[in-house]
């Protein structure tokens, strides 16, 4: 890849980020609020929890993302962007393209779903 296309795919990678760190503490700030507006009855407090927990559960997924991110911008520090971490083949454009952060090729990426890393 040139070196004026990197610095594109950084500078996306880098928005994405800070959209998606924006998002969590949204999402946590408001399963922080959940319950706190009066009495709830038992019913609400069991519908608080489990709202409380989604709205958790959604920003560990975008913290998870996050290191993607992360773990991409390190390998374009290191000059190893866009290359399977498996099979150290060039990973496909197009698939970069959609996933930026992508770690592994297709056929990599199904081998580690199925077996592990």
């Amino acid at each position: 890849m040139e070196e004026e296309e990197l610095q594109e795919i950084r500078k996306n990678l880098l928005k994405m980020r800070e959209e998606l760190l924006a998002e969590a503490e949204k999402c946590y700030e408001a399963s922080q609020s959940l319950g706190k507006d009066g009495v709830p009855d038992i019913g609400d407090m069991s519908s608080n929890s489990y709202n409380q927990e989604v709205l958790m559960n959604l920003s560990e997924a975008q913290r998870g993302r996050v290191r993607d991110i992360d773990a991409a911008l390190e390998r374009m520090d290191n000059g190893v962007y866009g290359l399977c971490a498996r099979c150290e083949e060039e990973i496909p454009t197009r698939r970069m393209e959609v996933r930026p952060f992508s770690r592994y090729c297709v056929d990599c990426k199904s081998e580690v779903e199925k077996f592990g890393e």
